[in-house]
């Protein structure tokens, strides 16, 4: 199993929920955060404005999913044909166990 974290463009959001909705990952956690790239923000004028509002999505999956999952969020949270610093990343990670509290059963 695999625990899938995009971090990507607010208003990516509902785009990126959408498509993995249509390609069968309906289930996500969905978090508000900040934070800042490799650029340390953005500099207007002089302001430095470094909490950029992002969005956090958590999908956990099974490792065959790994690729659908992966490209479904990278097409979808890219703007425009070429991408755009700040578009976000995506991290990848392996989960251990998983356990359904109202059941306590194991796995997805």
């Amino acid at each position: 199993m695999l625990l899938i974290r995009a971090i990507i463009r607010p208003e990516k959001k509902d785009d990126v929920l959408a498509e993995l909705s249509n390609a069968g990952f309906n289930a996500a956690t969905i978090v508000d955060v900040v934070g800042r790239g490799k650029q340390k923000g953005i500099r207007i004028g002089g302001m430095v404005y470094d909490e950029i509002p992002k969005v956090l999505i958590l999908v956990a999956i099974e490792n065959a999913d790994r690729e659908k999952v992966i490209s479904t969020i990278l097409a979808t949270a890219k703007t425009g044909p070429e991408g755009t610093f700040g578009d976000g990343k995506i991290f990848v990670s392996s989960i251990d166990e998983v356990y359904t509290i109202s059941k306590g059963t194991a796995g997805l």
